[in-house]
């Protein structure tokens, strides 16, 4: 193994704060609207909304906090079985869990490593209640497709644009195209709240349900709750930041696209890699640019992360699948044993790994990892 050190050092991803946020943050504390009340959460909830184009947005404290009320607005519980992605984060099968209902895992494309529409059908049930939709590492999934099975089969759909802010399948933006949609603010996203997400629907009920559970389940006569709520609220200074990243929203998409057609030319030549694609019927925003580590590249992928690391460039492991997760591998009475087949969500999951890929690389640091990737290979 090679001993070259650096004093460089590129991390996989860090936020970029370059508009009105200090702007609107002091407006909330000089205005001492610091919690989750104030004109900045609704404001946020509108334009990202709307960006999507949907009709209704429900702000919250995180993307699982997201992703589960979108499943409870769903009136998803115990007894139902919600089918997602083997190759995703624990956090879909998390989120299914908390309502009750029961995680059904189906395999993932080789190319778009989103969930395979051609697989889903054998895994319905007369207990099948939804589909769980993740746009993974900024791809969408094939929307057309999962949206003609379900409405064949009277399922639900939510999709999980957590990695694919701006994202589209045709002319839609993902979270407009399922029955509702979640979205992640976390540091490392598209657009960043520091933590939060976004509920989004074009489903005026969907949308009243949600913002209802977000608070506790809170009615108009106080204290008196005929549901089980959840503390899922936005602050409004996180809520101000998000206004001020919304505003140059398609500025950022833009620039992911141009790093990886950077990426896309300083590795397209290595036959021992596979570089992320993005279908004829989508545009992929490359939230993350994640590359597969071919056997005849002669090392690793965790090896290969190893001499990155030597030479100053962080980089991330691809999910490890859900059915590798030992929480569900039948030794906990509390959680499903999730245990199966699922060939192309072990090899995402044993040979990918993404590069840096934050708003603010220049081409000679996205030059300067490339070449520290491929001396990886030589010296293999």
């Amino acid at each position: 193994m090679s001993t070259h050190t650096t004093e460089q050092f590129v991390p996989v991803c860090e936020p970029v704060l370059d508009g009105r946020e200090r702007e609107y943050v002091l407006d909330c504390l000089e205005g001492n609207w610091i919690s989750s009340l104030g004109k900045y959460i609704p404001l946020f909830e509108e334009r990202f909304a709307a960006y999507c184009g949907a009709s209704h947005g429900v702000a919250c404290s995180s993307g699982t906090a997201a992703l589960h009320l979108a499943l409870e607005s769903l009136n998803i519980g115990p007894g139902d079985e919600v089918i997602i992605p083997a190759f995703t984060l624990i956090v879909s099968a998390n989120s299914v869990l908390m309502t009750g209902a029961t995680p059904v895992l189906v395999d993932v494309t080789p190319d778009t490593w989103c969930v395979d529409p051609e697989l889903i059908e054998a895994k319905i049930t007369p207990r099948t209640k939804a589909i769980v939709a993740v746009h993974m590492y900024g791809h969408p999934a094939a929307m057309e497709a999962i949206m003609s099975l379900a409405a064949r089969h009277a399922l639900r759909v939510v999709e999980d644009c957590a990695q694919a802010h701006g994202a589209r399948v045709g002319s839609k933006r993902v979270g407009s195209i399922g029955d509702v949609a979640a979205f992640s603010f976390y540091g490392n996203k598209m657009i960043t709240t520091g933590e939060g997400g976004m509920l989004v629907t074009n489903d005026a009920s969907l949308a009243r349900r949600a913002a209802l559970l977000r608070d506790q389940a809170f009615e108009r006569q106080r204290f008196v709750h005929r549901y089980v709520g959840f503390n899922y609220r936005m602050t409004n200074i996180q809520a101000a930041i998000g206004v001020a990243q919304c505003e140059k929203l398609d500025e950022k998409v833009e620039r992911k696209i141009e790093i990886a057609g950077t990426y896309h030319e300083l590795l397209g030549s290595c036959p021992d890699l596979q570089l992320p694609i993005s279908r004829p019927w989508a545009k992929n925003v490359y939230w993350m640019y994640g590359v597969l580590i071919e056997p005849s590249f002669g090392l690793s992928s965790a090896s290969v992360r190893e001499q990155l690391a030597e030479r100053g460039v962080e980089t991330r492991p691809f999910f490890v699948p859900i059915h590798r997760q030992p929480v569900f591998q039948g030794d906990h009475a509390r959680w499903p044993d999730l245990r199966g087949e699922y060939p192309v969500s072990d090899r995402l999951g044993n040979t990918g790994l993404y590069l840096p890929s934050g708003l603010s690389l220049s081409r000679d640091t996205q030059e300067y990892v490339a070449a520290r990737l491929l001396e990886c290979r030589r010296s293999s």
